[in-house]
Parts: structure tokens; sequence; C-alpha cells
């Protein structure tokens, strides 16, 4: 019998699908760590009948969205004093779905890190198409102009993450059909530009999505510091990114590195309500 001893600090990746663990094992460079390191193949599993774990004899930091495209179904623990002291579960990501509401700067953005980071299936909702002035801060290709964005990132999404469920919804979301689109979704980004839009949004979801995670944004504009953008818990269900203050109409506009500021925040709000870490 293969006896393997335990660690004291460090960190074990369980539930690796068997096989998949020397990819896992080779990402992180454990091959050339100066600590213990375990890879053990082809584990009995009750669950899976077979698994791969590693086992890592010092705090490292695991790239979680590598990690979720390799294998969402994989585990995470955190070990101090040989006891598990975090344990952070990737298929919380895949069995997600997340919606985006608003597929321009903002909702391109955010939809990119959510595919990433092996969020298991993403609603896209847009109604317009890709237009030449969006390529400055949209995920976008000049390839794709004329394109519904539903389309064109629902392509570039699945070269990115092709495991991923996604579902395009080339409509105007709006007060009469929103819950036809948004029922059964666990979290919902609003990223629109039109202030009409983002309050009808914002509304719906909190007044008839009672189980839906919101999380919105207001003020990315100008060239101001980047460190003014922030997350806000609003409620218990509703999150807001951004600075709150600027506005599109009294700045330069929209630049792309603010933007996507932004829509980090967005997106790591997201995953950190589905990790069950509900403070910001």
């Amino acid at each position: 019998m293969l006896n393997i001893t335990s660690i004291e600090k460090g960190v074990v990746i369980d539930h690796i699908k068997a096989g998949y663990g020397i990819t896992v094992f080779n990402y992180l460079n454990l091959d050339k760590a100066e600590y213990n390191v375990a890879l053990i193949m082809n584990a009995y599993s009750q669950k899976m009948g077979k698994k791969d774990i590693i086992k890592i004899n010092n705090v490292i930091d695991i790239n979680y969205d590598f990690l979720g495209l390799i294998d969402p179904n994989a585990t995470v623990n955190i070990i101090e004093n040989g006891k598990t002291v975090k344990k952070v579960k990737q298929k919380k990501f895949s069995e997600a779905t997340v919606a985006v509401c608003g597929l321009g700067g903002l909702g391109s953005n955010i939809a990119i890190a959510l595919a990433r980071a092996g969020i298991g299936k993403l609603v896209l909702i847009d109604f317009d198409k890709v237009d030449i002035t969006n390529l400055h801060r949209q995920q976008y290709k000049a390839s794709q102009i004329e394109r519904y964005k539903t389309e064109a990132l629902a392509d570039n999404l699945a070269e990115i993450a092709p495991y991923m469920e996604i579902q395009t919804v080339t409509v105007k979301l709006s007060e009469e059909n929103l819950i036809t689109y948004l029922k059964g979704v666990d979290i919902v980004c609003e990223a629109f530009d039109n202030p009409e839009a983002k309050a009808m949004l914002v509304n719906g979801v909190l007044e008839k999505l009672p189980d839906c995670y919101l999380v919105a944004a207001s003020g990315m504009a100008g060239m101001d510091t980047p460190n003014t953008i922030k997350t806000r818990r609003i409620g218990k269900r509703f999150y807001l990114s951004g600075d709150g203050v600027s506005d599109v109409t009294d700045t330069i506009g929209l630049v792309a590195p603010r933007v996507m500021l932004c829509a980090a925040h967005q997106a790591q709000t997201v995953l950190r309500i589905l990790a069950g870490e509900y403070d910001v």
C-alpha cells in the first residue's frame, strides 16, 4: 500500500481528473521545487473512480483561472498545522450560470475574465453590432465589425474556454422580457451604457429574481486615478463597482484601462460571491 506522509503546512490539490495531474504539476513547475512535492496518480475515489492528487509541502499561489480550464472539479485545500483551514472548490465556478447584460467595454471584458476563471455557463445579452468605434476598449477584432456582439464574443470565448457553455440572447432587454432571459441565472452582471437601462435591470433583478445576485457598475470614465474604482456592497444581493461619480459626458470619454479595471472588479466580485466570500 502506498503511504504518502501528510503535510503540516502547504497546499493539496485534490479531485483532479485522472491523467490531468501531470499537466497541473508541470504548469506549476513543481519538478523544480526545492520543497517536498507528491504527485499521486490514479488514486481511488468513491465518487470519481480514479483521481489525481498533488501534495505541496509549501504555501504557493495557485492560478485558479488555469486550474478551472484544466479541471473545473478540482479542489484546492490550504493546510495549516496539519489541518485544512480553507477549501476552494472550482466546482462552484463550473456549476454557476452568470448573465452579462451589455457586451461593450464592461461586458466583453467581464465575460472574458469569467471564462478564464472557469465559469460553467455564460448568458450573453446584447442587441447591438460591433462597430469600429468599439475596438479601442472592447474585446472584439476588426474582422468582426458589423457582426452581432453576442455572436462575435461567443466565438472569442470559445477559443479561450472551449468547454464552457455559452447562451447568446440577441435582444434588447426590457421589463417585459427580463424574467424570460434571466430566470435560473445565479448572478447578473449589469454592463449597460444607458442610465435608464441600468435602472430597469437593477430594479427588475432585485424585485423579480429573489435568489439572484446583481453586480452593477457606475462611474469609470475619464483619466482620473484608477484607485477611485472600488466595489461596494449596497444590499444583501446587490454590489456596485466604479467611482460612483464620473460621467462620460463630463470627461474625455471612456478609456480602456479604467473600463477594464471596473470590469475586473465586477468579475472578481462574481467569483467571490460564488466562493462564499460576500464581504468586499
